[in-house]
């Protein structure tokens, strides 16, 4: 039978309810690593200039070595959580509802973080002007078919969503090999929908470049697809986590599971902005709308 949350947090973990965090050095060196990741970036884009002469044009390597550092600043500090919660036994029920506030807000904040992409396609759409005649899709843009690839990355969303869903019941009954089938079901349907943005993006007839649908149409749908990479990398941790033990204990417990939770509340918000991007980008922003605006008549001879 497994150990409920308070006897968890009385056996063992700290004697009241409340997680007084070990002095660490990880947020400082995250911060480290967050600007060297972002200073990579701008020598990548402008470049690195001692006085009239410039250096490092184009070169990626300082952004790709800050990304690593990014990436192993993030292995050893959720190495860490993971050892309080398992381990020591720390995250007590107060603790967990304080992990729940934290990514109910990170979620938050990425709604607004998409919202902006929305707020740039419709104002376009909804008022084409002058630069693009008047008219929605603009003059020389093939729109996607959203019953196509669209239709069909749709779908497979929607059932990876009812898998996540499927693995947290099987995590909550104490179903351990019925969950780990169903987030490898998760799993490779993230994979899959990766694998057919990446063939919708290579087939499809307009560019990034090519005026304010196209960088609207692949900042949006991009950044999402951005989202279900990290979805699926945060899923296929907690596979980990679900097939291996900690001094002895397992990771997840019917009563103590907040990591997959969380990797699910994700989950299902990328779900849910994948189902706007259909409604507003692929199927309405590629209806065509707006009055073509005539060239104003030749004045007439004098």
């Amino acid at each position: 039978m497994a150990e409920s949350v308070t006897e968890v947090s009385l056996e063992g973990g700290p004697h009241q309810p409340y997680h007084l965090v070990k002095p660490s050095p990880w947020p400082i060196v995250a911060a480290l690593a967050g600007g060297s990741m972002a200073v990579g970036a701008l020598i990548f884009l402008h470049g690195l200039s001692l006085g009239s002469l410039k250096i490092a044009q184009g070169v990626p390597w300082f952004l790709i070595a800050g990304f690593l550092f990014v990436l192993a600043v993030m292995f050893v500090w959720w190495r860490d959580v993971i050892h309080e919660s398992v381990v020591e036994r720390a995250h007590s029920a107060v603790v967990k509802i304080g992990l729940r506030y934290g990514m109910s807000l990170f979620i938050a904040s990425e709604v607004m973080f998409f919202v902006a992409f929305f707020w740039a396609f419709f104002s376009s759409a909804l008022y084409p002007n002058a630069g693009i005649n008047g008219v929605w899709p603009p003059p020389g843009i093939t729109p996607v078919d959203p019953f196509h690839f669209p239709f069909l990355m749709t779908m497979v969303l929607l059932l990876s969503g009812c898998t996540a869903t499927w693995a947290h019941h099987a995590l909550r009954e104490g179903h351990n090999d019925e969950a780990k089938r169903a987030l490898w079901c998760t799993i490779g349907l993230g994979i899959f929908f990766t694998m057919c943005q990446l063939y919708e993006y290579t087939h499809a007839e307009f560019g990034f470049r090519q005026g304010i649908f196209g960088s609207t149409f692949y900042m949006a749908t991009g950044f999402h697809g951005f989202h279900v990479i990290v979805g699926t990398i945060f899923l296929s941790v907690c596979l980990w986590r679900v097939y291996t033990y900690l001094a002895g204990r397992p990771q997840f417990t019917p009563n103590s599971h907040f990591g997959f939770e969380a990797a699910a509340w994700y989950w299902h918000f990328v779900d849910v902005v994948w189902l706007f991007l259909f409604i507003a980008i692929y199927f309405w922003g590629g209806m065509p709308h707006g009055t073509p605006i005539q060239p104003a008549s030749a004045a007439p001879a004098g």
